[in-house]
């Protein structure tokens, strides 16, 4: 598979800066008010890209919330889907997932299955990425929906392994998973194990509320941290602008 042009940019923009900041949006969890003035200010404050997705899906206007914030942006919006249902046209690119951490056929293989056709139909560019939840504290929304039990949090082997068999079988990307609203992110141990072990870029996402913790991860070896839950309750455009500076420790700033 030939790596489209929003993949290839990302990373492209991660190596210029040493890493770099994806802003989640979840539309069921956000007024919409509150997530388009974040779309809006996103690449002012120095976002690299955003991802739309939920857990649920307790609104029927998620393909609007798709359309709006790709109308309130210059950065590449991509889909970070919770299922089938939330494939979309109005968007650059999908995060193409499988929860490779948990053995729910359902979430391996099912949805992908479901999803396929429409992301053809659609013309999204897919990005085949690993997805894999870690233990995080009290269970999230992902772990619930999904009936899986995330990899421990010690287990930094069992991490690298599966890394390692998704990089075998073609994925572009690994997301390692705290759960949104996690209690504690993704350890920084277990980022540099996995980023040293494998070739694809890695991205850390969860319970990530403050500058430091994000560049811990990237210095840790990851290519993006995702931030969302911190800022859809703030609504804080300054602190996105501090965790965005954060992961992007060789960009040059011009005064």
């Amino acid at each position: 598979m030939i790596p489209g042009k929003v993949y290839t940019d990302l990373l492209r923009r991660s190596d210029e800066k040493g890493g770099g900041l994806l802003l989640l949006i979840d539309p069921d969890a956000c007024p919409e008010s509150s997530y388009l003035q974040l779309a809006e200010s996103a690449a002012d404050c120095g976002v690299d890209a955003i991802l739309v997705g939920t857990s649920f899906l307790l609104s029927s206007c998620f393909a609007s919330a798709v359309k709006k914030i790709k109308a309130a942006t210059s950065l590449p919006v991509i889909l970070f889907p919770g299922s089938f249902a939330q494939v979309t046209p109005d968007a650059d690119a999908i995060l193409f997932t499988s929860l490779i951490s948990g053995r729910n056929p359902n979430y391996l293989i099912d949805e992908q299955i479901k999803g396929a056709p429409l992301v053809k139909r659609f013309g999204l560019e897919a990005i085949p990425t690993a997805y894999m939840l870690i233990e995080s504290g009290p269970q999230t929304s992902v772990q619930f929906i999904s009936n899986t039990t995330p990899i421990p949090r010690s287990k930094n082997d069992i991490a690298c392994a599966h890394t390692l068999a998704a990089q075998y079988m073609g994925m572009k990307l690994a997301y390692l998973e705290a759960g949104s609203g996690a209690s504690d992110p993704v350890p920084v141990e277990m980022v540099r194990a996995v980023s040293s072990y494998v070739d694809i870029p890695v991205i850390v996402g969860g319970g990530i509320r403050t500058p430091e913790e994000c560049a811990e991860r990237i210095e840790a070896g990851a290519s993006f941290v995702v931030v969302g839950n911190v800022l859809e309750k703030n609504n804080g455009l300054g602190r996105l602008r501090e965790l965005a500076a954060a992961t992007h420790p060789t960009e040059t700033v011009h005064v």
